[in-house]
């Protein structure tokens, strides 16, 4: 018998399988497919303070082993997320879900982080200060390790809930926008979304995407979101969630190895919608055969 139990700011999960924000909706459309209850958590869909449409399409372009995407934050506000989204949710899920906020000015993710950590059926706050599509937003603040640090002490100070900041790997230096958030009052940490990237379309010789550049995911990037989990690692004292081209039991034990207390998948969702339940199906068998009986115990395992 294995034990697939791990622990992430305090919550305690079932398993260490949690569907990425953007990937996975609001739950409630999953669980039309198979019990969503099997998974350690989710993150549910980035939302902001009003609703957006989103960017203009085409929104995607496929890559090898990936897809760069475009979509912009379309959510349908915090508001209606509170009112409509999370009642729906409770009838299908009765796990604590991870809220994916997003902002374009740092009043704004107080307002929706003092909002959203009101909510019973909310465990985690997870800020996402790193989408790298939405113009004068996010990347702006996950790029400059002051600005990470000051969008993380104003959420902390109007929220009881642990507050995990998302990170983007489109820096130079990751490690220091980590400390940064860590010395501001951070719970935890998140990493990585999407890698900056583009497709140009032969035939017309012009971007794909509308938006010009999106952010690659899926397998490509799962070797560089594995080295910077493992650097943030060694230089933090805070729980990690890591992610980036997840996709199999195999990724989720080395993304562990590296340093994560739990794992996000995102990309693999929109490939096959059953990802996330295959890989908690698979896990025992894949920790068995590594000869891993506690989940626990192998978090930061290849360090030293």
């Amino acid at each position: 018998m294995v034990d697939m139990k791990t622990s992430l700011c305090g919550l305690e999960l079932d398993n260490p399988v949690i569907p990425a924000s953007g990937t996975f909706g609001y739950g409630y459309e999953f669980a039309e497919l198979y019990d969503i209850n099997c998974l350690g958590s989710f993150s549910f869909k980035g939302t902001t303070r009003e609703p957006r449409y989103g960017n203009p399409t085409p929104r995607i372009a496929e890559a090898d082993f990936g897809l760069v995407n475009s979509v912009g934050l379309q959510n349908p506000g915090i508001h209606s997320v509170i009112n409509d989204e999370l009642p729906k949710l409770a009838k299908v899920f009765n796990k604590k879900v991870v809220a994916n906020i997003s902002g374009f000015s740092i009043d704004e993710y107080v307002y929706c982080c003092e909002l959203i950590d009101k909510e019973e059926q909310v465990g985690i706050i997870e800020v996402n200060i790193s989408c790298p599509n939405v113009h004068g937003g996010g990347m702006a603040f996950g790029t400059d390790p002051k600005m990470a640090a000051a969008v993380t002490k104003a959420v902390k100070a109007v929220t009881t809930k642990p507050v995990v900041m998302k990170l983007s790997p489109n820096v130079t230096d990751i490690v220091a926008v980590a400390k940064a958030c860590e010395e501001a009052g951070a719970d935890g940490l998140s990493l990585i979304n999407t890698i900056a990237a583009m497709r140009i379309d032969l035939k017309k010789k012009k971007p794909i995407l509308a938006n010009v550049t999106g952010g690659l995911s899926g397998p490509a990037v799962f070797p560089v979101a594995l080295r910077m989990v493992w650097q943030v690692y060694e230089a933090v004292n805070i729980p990690i969630i890591g992610m980036g081209g997840v996709s199999s039991a195999e990724n989720v034990i080395e993304m562990m190895l590296a340093g994560a207390a739990a794992v996000q998948v995102g990309a693999a969702n929109l490939r096959d919608p059953w990802v996330c339940k295959k890989i908690v199906d698979e896990l025992p068998a894949v920790m068995a055969k590594l000869g891993i009986t506690d989940l626990r115990g192998i978090i930061g395992g290849a360090h030293g």
